[in-house]
């Protein structure tokens, strides 16, 4: 049950002033119910948004410490290819310088060797001319120009400034060739450093795109959880200023009943028993009189079967009997002197308003109707219209 002790002192002051001011106790009793309907379909809205904000914050927490991680991997990942990026577009660079210079160096080696070859091409022409019987048998046999100059024979057999000019050529062309190789060995590296690169900068840009992409997650699901925390507050905000004047109006009320009753006199006939109230059914507490889930929960609850009778825990008038929203079918028996005791979730009542009830008479049978999980009787004990522990009284 929720909060249904604080709008049943509402209906039983009502009930108690209409008596008391001669009005029509069934009309009166008609607007209380469907102002207490009307506060428990508020009441139980509330709650059910309030659990659906909770779910949802605890939905918008969990996704918000996921794109917190996704967002923290992103930029972690983003850091290290970035480093790698700036490495390889280092040696890119000093690739690049190497490049240029060894290109120059080919040029100018290859421009070498082409002047020491004009120079050899002249001398040997000129000993062709001059037709020395040694050297020319030697320039004959000779199928290419490179053949004759890496042939030993022809270099024993010319003369020493020639011989000169041969090794110039030789090693003219042997720079070149070597330049040459580690000119094309650089282009590789700098044509597999402007690949890595290109990978590299792909990967950085999917990088850039996801990590942009996580945190817009992430201040989304910021946002989300601020308006369902707001959300959640004024909810809450609003609930406790409608207990706090549901909780004024009570005590109001219940100043009002001990008005009432004091000006209406001891309306029961009866008198409780020398023991005080006895118990008003067959059965196990199940739940005691304090506080319960946040509230306070102002009476005992009784398992018993359905259908099992209910007894007046003393004798007095009966001032309700008949349906009172989240109690379902309620009966209240005043007893005097302030005294009453109320019997809530009936399958059925038994007596009417204004009936008098002996201590022990069956006024009504256990049941489960109203704001009830199963079969069972919730018993209250009220003082001037306070609630108060039953078990004190039994």
């Amino acid at each position: 049950m929720r909060r249904l002790p604080v709008v049943l002192g509402l209906a039983l002051a009502l009930v108690f002033a209409a008596s008391a001011a001669g009005q029509d106790p069934g009309t009166e009793k008609a607007q209380v119910d469907q102002r207490i309907a009307e506060l428990q379909a508020e009441i139980s809205a509330a709650k059910e948004h309030e659990g659906v904000l909770t779910s949802q914050l605890g939905a918008v927490l969990t996704e918000l410490q996921a794109a917190q991680s996704a967002v923290a991997q992103a930029e972690g990942s983003l850091s290290l290819l970035e480093a790698e990026l700036a490495s390889e577009q280092s040696r890119l660079e000093r690739l690049t310088v190497l490049l240029e210079r060894q290109t120059r160096r080919l040029r100018r080696l290859e421009k070498e060797y082409r002047r020491a070859v004009v120079i050899l091409e002249a001398r040997v022409r000129a000993i062709y001319i001059e037709e020395e019987p040694d050297t020319l048998s030697v320039l004959v046999s000779a199928t290419t120009f490179g053949d004759l100059i890496d042939g030993y024979e022809f270099v024993s057999r010319i003369g020493l400034q020639d011989q000169r000019i041969v090794g110039q050529v030789e090693a003219a062309k042997r720079r070149a060739a070597e330049e040459r190789r580690a000119t094309e060995r650089t282009q590789r590296l700098t044509a597999a450093t402007v690949s890595v690169i290109a990978a590299r900068t792909d990967e950085a840009r999917g990088l850039r795109n996801t990590l942009a992409s996580n945190r817009d997650t992430l201040a989304s699901a910021r946002r989300l959880k601020q308006s369902a925390l707001a959300t959640s507050r004024e909810n809450r905000e609003e609930y406790l200023q409608e207990v706090d004047a549901l909780a004024a109006q009570s005590a109001s009320l219940a100043a009002a009943i001990r008005d009432a009753q004091a000006r209406a006199g001891s309306t029961g006939t009866g008198t409780p028993s020398s023991s005080g109230l006895i118990w008003p059914v067959n059965g196990t507490v199940v739940s005691v009189f304090g506080w319960r889930w946040g509230r306070m929960h102002e009476g005992i609850d009784i398992s018993a079967s359905s259908g099992t009778p209910i007894w007046a825990a003393a004798a007095g008038t009966v001032i309700h009997a008949g349906w009172l929203g989240g109690y379902g079918n309620l009966v209240v028996v005043d007893h005097g002197d302030g005294l009453a005791t109320a019997y809530a979730h009936a399958s059925a009542i038994l007596v009417g308003v204004g009936q008098l009830v002996s201590q022990g008479e069956t006024v009504s049978l256990v049941g489960s109707t109203g704001n009830s999980s199963g079969p069972h009787l919730h018993f209250e004990v009220r003082v001037n219209g306070v609630a108060v522990d039953p078990l004190l009284y039994l």
